[in-house]
């Protein structure tokens, strides 16, 4: 296990050291939920509060044009395509992620035909809304075995969702073998970036993915229901008609027409009036990622990770994602029966993790504001809740609404 010694080396020679200092946090306190919700950095709470007081504020309905509110979504979609590997004017931010995979699965369906498929402990919305979809649509829905690849999905499936990091394993998916395989058999993945975009050095146009969602709230730290984004290959854009064909994504939304006419270019997607605080607060926090080379992102979580699986593996703990050295996404994920309590033990010594049914303790890491000492501290606490079985008090083990 490394010292805190060789934990504080790392430190001095991190090249991403700097960014902290971006970043709004509790002095004092250890943030390892970012996999869920970023902490603010400065910029976001600029950008908001100009957004809040000068653009709304004084500029009013100007602002549509002055502030350039209009294009927004399209200016945040560019910022973005860096961020996934694809072009610029392949990805718009607008709406939630559960909305974008409804618009890109149900433009899919309507082309292809077929059925739908999920994976068993996928993420719920993304097989929540394949079978609302299913519902309205006609179209069967497979809910498969997890990691099933394309090569061995039910033969009537087109569409898949899928994670590319998951939510509880922090495996990452092989893009390119499940690209590879669903090119083979005709079927179209939308891919969820959720738990990856910002943390993962995605490749997504270099790997043959054509269709994503993601959202702003978890590594990207754009805020409490931060707008999702929505990528669409531009050789595809053209041949989805939008299923939420709404007034913004029509080609002359000014000119008041009856009749639906998509708008050229990834702009066909947005549906209608997008949340400009929203936005503008994601924009502010984007400016903490310019000129970050992601692969030094993706190896520091790689270490942080490794730094508190070690200290897991000295204290018997299972863990429920991939072990030491072994490629994962920004979180670990550690096995116990009193997770919760455990995990409420450490929020109230300032270390913030999350829990995740039924016994999963989990630990996020965004290699932009977090030190390696700081996880060391963190493994050093969580050695001590459990041997001393701190968590075992009542204000540790009634459950709370959100986990």
């Amino acid at each position: 296990m490394r010292t805190r010694e060789a934990c504080a080396a790392l430190d001095a020679a991190d090249p991403l050291h700097s960014r902290r200092a971006l970043f709004a946090l509790a002095q004092g306190d250890i943030y390892l939920d970012g996999n869920s919700l970023g902490p603010p950095p400065h910029s976001a709470l600029e950008r908001l509060e100009a957004a809040a007081r000068h653009e709304w504020g004084a500029g009013l309905i100007g602002s549509w044009n002055a502030a350039g509110w209009m294009d927004l979504p399209l200016k945040l979609g560019a910022r973005l395509s860096r961020l996934i590997g694809v072009e610029s004017d392949e990805v718009i931010a607008i709406d939630t992620v559960t909305v974008n995979i409804f618009k890109l699965a149900g433009a899919l369906i309507a082309r292809e035909g077929g059925a739908l498929a999920a994976e068993a402990g996928e993420f719920p919305t993304d097989g929540h809304v394949l079978e609302g979809l299913s519902r309205i649509s006609g179209a069967p829905f497979h809910r498969v075995t997890a990691d099933t690849p394309p090569s061995q999905l039910p033969d009537d499936v087109r569409v898949l969702v899928k994670s590319a990091v998951h939510y509880k394993s922090a495996r990452i998916a092989d893009f390119e073998r499940w690209e590879r395989e669903a090119a083979a058999r005709g079927i179209a993945i939308i891919w969820d970036l959720s738990h990856a975009t910002g943390l993962v050095n995605l490749k997504l146009k270099a790997w043959g993915a054509k269709y994503a969602v993601g959202c702003g709230y978890k590594f990207l730290n754009g805020g409490p229901g931060a707008p999702a984004f929505l990528y669409c290959a531009r050789d595809e854009i053209a041949r989805l008609e939008h299923p939420v064909s709404g007034w913004l994504g029509h080609k002359q939304p000014f000119e008041f027409e009856d009749g639906y006419a998509p708008a050229d270019g990834i702009g066909r997607w947005r549906t209608s009036s997008p949340s400009i605080l929203a936005l503008s607060a994601l924009d502010g926090a984007l400016d903490a990622y310019d000129g970050v080379d992601m692969a030094l992102v993706e190896a520091k979580a790689q270490v942080l990770g490794d730094i508190l699986l070690e200290r897991a593996a000295s204290l018997g703990l299972e863990t429920a994602c991939p072990g030491l050295g072994e490629r994962r996404g920004g979180h670990v994920v550690l096995r116990h029966e009193q997770g919760y309590a455990i995990v409420q033990a450490m929020i109230a010594r300032g270390i913030t993790g999350d829990f995740r049914a039924p016994d999963l303790m989990r630990y996020g890491f965004n290699p932009l504001y977090l030190s390696h000492e700081e996880v060391f501290d963190a493994g050093a606490a969580l050695a001590e809740v459990i041997e001393t079985r701190e968590w075992d008090q009542p204000q540790f083990t009634q459950r709370k609404a959100v986990t």
